[in-house]
Order: structure tokens, then C-alpha cells, then sequence
């Protein structure tokens, strides 16, 4: 297996396995949030910003912790016949069908980062371009230069109004993890069919044998 991909896999493996074990314990800032707001709005004057902290803290759970759920191979599927294929049939299965899962995040990374130049004031159709002007200007001009080429910053339209740039930044990142994540997925299928198994770093001709040598 090509070294780079190998090293590849297990950047991505370590990088989003780690995210994902700190963005879990999210679930008690969320629950933390929605008690606060049950007891304001039982015994003082209900708080402004739990509803759309708890909205914010939920994208940060779900898109950060994606790629985490995605390695573990913890998403939703139908396994009505998956569970009783072999591995290599279900690596056939599997690298076909992520390619969809790898044009389907590219699209919504896209749809992210559009999205996110938009809540700085880029109304264009080139985002990139956008996001690529302002690092250039901060790296030469600062933060006050960088702060000119920002339009009108969006903000939710509630009472308490905050900027929606943050969530949609974190939201970008989590989908262009998952899409790595996606990708690694694709190279390990790949080198299941190969006979190299990169989730345990083992090949898996020499591991059936063990099992076999055990078994006998």
C-alpha cells in the first residue's frame, strides 16, 4: 500500500478520533444550557440566549462529532443483508458507496463555505477567492486592514441577535472532517480488497490464517 496513503489514514484516523472523544462530553454542555433555561423560566425571568446556545452547542455536537461516528462506523444504515457478507464483500459494498458520501460532503462544504462568506458580507459567487483575499490581507495588513474587506456581518434575527459566523465556521469544519474522514474510509476499503487491512494495520490473509492456525 502506497506509504502516503497509509500515513494518510492514520493522520485523519488519530486527528478526528481524538475531536471525537472531546466534542462527546458536549451532551452535558447542552444539557446544562436547557436546564438553566427550565429553571429561568420557572423561577426568574427566562435568559435571552438558551434557545439558540443549545441550537449552537447541538451543530457543534453533531458536525464535530461526525467524523468520530464515521470512523466507528456508528452512522445509520440498513443491514439487512450487510451483517452476514464477508469483509471483502462488504469492502465491495462499502468503497462504492462512499463514493456518493464523498460527492455528497464536497457539495455541502461548498454550500459551508458559501455560506459562511456570506455571514462576513461576501455576497459573490466565489468564496474561495474571498477567503483567500482576506488571509492575504491579514498576513500583510493585520486584523484591522483584514476587518475592511468584510461586508455587513449577519446576525440571527431574534432579541438576542448573535453573530451566526462562529456556528457556521464550526460547521464547515466538522463537514471537511467528515469528508477526510469519508476518504479514509474509501483508502481502507480499498486496502481490504488488496488484502491489507488498515484498521488494524495487519493484512488480513495473515490474520485468517492466525485464526485458522488457532481454530485447527
Amino acid at each position: 500500500m502506497n506509504p502516503v496513503l497509509v500515513r494518510f489514514v492514520r493522520v485523519v484516523d488519530a486527528m478526528n478520533y481524538r475531536l471525537g472523544r472531546i466534542i462527546m462530553y458536549g451532551i452535558f454542555l447542552m444539557i446544562g444550557v436547557l436546564m438553566w433555561s427550565s429553571v429561568t423560566k420557572t423561577f426568574f425571568l427566562p435568559s435571552r440566549w438558551t434557545l439558540e446556545v443549545a441550537q449552537f452547542s447541538l451543530v457543534a455536537y453533531y458536525m464535530l462529532g461526525g467524523p468520530y461516528s464515521i470512523q466507528l462506523g456508528a452512522n445509520v444504515r440498513m443491514d439487512l443483508f450487510y451483517g452476514n457478507w464477508t469483509p471483502r464483500t462488504k469492502a465491495w459494498v462499502d468503497a462504492f458507496t462512499v463514493i456518493f458520501l464523498i460527492f455528497y460532503l464536497s457539495v455541502m462544504f461548498y454550500g459551508a463555505v458559501g455560506s459562511t462568506a456570506y455571514a462576513l458580507g461576501h455576497f459573490g459567487d466565489q468564496p474561495f477567492a474571498f477567503f483567500g483575499d482576506l488571509f492575504r490581507t491579514f498576513l500583510t495588513g493585520g486584523w484591522d486592514a483584514a476587518k475592511e474587506k468584510l461586508g455587513f456581518i449577519e446576525r440571527s434575527p431574534t432579541s438576542w441577535r448573535p453573530y451566526l459566523w462562529p456556528v457556521k465556521v464550526i460547521a464547515t469544519i466538522g463537514i471537511f472532517f467528515m469528508l477526510l474522514q469519508a476518504i479514509s474510509e474509501f483508502i481502507k476499503d480499498i486496502a481490504t480488497l488488496r488484502g491489507v487491512d488498515l484498521r488494524s494495520g495487519e493484512p488480513i490473509r495473515r490474520r485468517e490464517a492466525s485464526a485458522d492456525g488457532e481454530g485447527a
